[in-house]
């Protein structure tokens, strides 16, 4: 809600809708009322805790009927299937729901494939309108059959152009920045913005890193994003640690400066494993900074390879060594894929194009 949200929200507020907001507990629901969003919290987790879903569904259900909501739109996967059904049951009258980035995958063991196409099904099921961030997920439904393609609408994705620009790279800003987390002054940086897990990549990007300084000592690399050691793929401090890449590697956790913190990069790495539509390259490309991501869906529709930045192989750390060395090695390369990046940002990644579909598709519907 706080992040990838909240902008949304705004939006559809000033050309008129009245928006409520349920979600799990955390630590902005405050932040979110004081902003002039009312919110309800409801017993969601990410996790599959059958005893707690049933708990969430049955509030889902009570905040449906108290709020009366002509229009229940949701996001992300666990909240999208309870909070589906728990609007089918309430009798919400229009139903939309954002698919972020199917968790069905096409190289996804066949064991495994059917229960997650049954999800993605169940999930979809009740919405009349299905938004998609990514092209390649809408062509996966219709194929794998998981929802009635005349359901399915092209959402794309979208960033704060403004506030992510190359006007924030002033040299004396960049050398603040870089200071601030010890860099040194004379070193090139990479920068990796994700979760601490190994779905996003961190383990090739923690190869690559040790790859690189192999040959070269002018490289620091940065990983920011929240630790999430629930998780069965987290990845923890200490384990970056053992990578070995020593005082060359800065583990800054969850921040709230990015701008800055993509204004100081180089160069952005994303060797994600699955992603709908990843917002850090597009600000990353937005700022004028070049991106090496994986040839994945997802992260595809962020970069034209060749011009903008690199598209490497899945789970390849070693392709991401090469590519990364290719732009550090060369900075006139690194300013005309940030120039390009900046203006495939312009054309295409702007967040105000989103959310006019979002408006679109509540018209359509009700």
């Amino acid at each position: 809600m706080r992040y990838l949200l909240f902008d949304q929200i705004r939006s559809l507020q000033q050309v008129g809708h009245d928006v409520s907001a349920i979600s799990a507990a955390g630590p902005y629901v405050d932040w979110l009322r004081a902003a002039g969003i009312p919110v309800t919290t409801v017993p969601l987790t990410r996790r599959i805790t059958p005893l707690t879903d049933v708990r969430a569904l049955l509030a889902l259900v009570a905040a449906y009927r108290r709020i009366r909501p002509d229009i229940v739109h949701t996001h992300t996967p666990k909240a999208g299937l309870l909070g589906q059904w728990a609007a089918f049951l309430a009798g919400v009258p229009h139903r939309v729901h954002t698919i972020h980035g199917l968790y069905y995958p096409g190289h996804m063991h066949a064991g495994a494939r059917w229960r997650y196409a049954w999800l993605e099904r169940a999930q979809m099921a009740p919405a009349a309108i299905l938004l998609s961030q990514n092209a390649e997920d809408m062509e996966t439904c219709v194929r794998e059959r998981l929802c009635d393609p005349h359901r399915l609408r092209f959402l794309g994705n979208g960033i704060d152009i403004e506030r992510f620009h190359p006007r924030n790279r002033e040299p004396a800003r960049i050398a603040a920045t870089r200071a601030s987390i010890g860099v040194p002054p004379d070193h090139l940086v990479v920068g990796m913005v994700a979760r601490m897990t190994g779905e996003k990549g961190y383990r090739e990007y923690f190869r690559a890193a040790a790859q690189l300084l192999k040959t070269r000592s002018d490289v620091t690399f940065l990983a920011i994003g929240p630790f999430e050691p629930w998780k069965p793929d987290a990845v923890s401090e200490a384990e970056a640690a053992t990578f070995g890449l020593g005082e060359r590697l800065r583990v800054l956790g969850n921040r709230y400066d990015m701008p800055d913190l993509y204004a100081a990069m180089d160069v952005l790495a994303l060797p994600s494993h699955r992603e709908g539509f990843p917002r850090a390259p597009m600000e990353a490309a937005a700022t004028g900074v070049p991106v090496v991501v994986s040839d994945e869906r997802g992260c595809r529709a962020t970069v034209i390879d060749g011009e903008s930045g690199f598209l490497v192989p899945l789970r390849d750390a070693g392709a991401l060594a090469d590519s990364l060395q290719r732009l550090l090695a060369d900075a006139s390369m690194r300013e005309r894929m940030g120039t390009r990046g900046r203006q495939l940002a312009e054309e295409q990644f702007d967040q105000k194009v989103v959310f006019a579909r979002v408006a679109a598709a509540y018209d359509e519907v009700s």
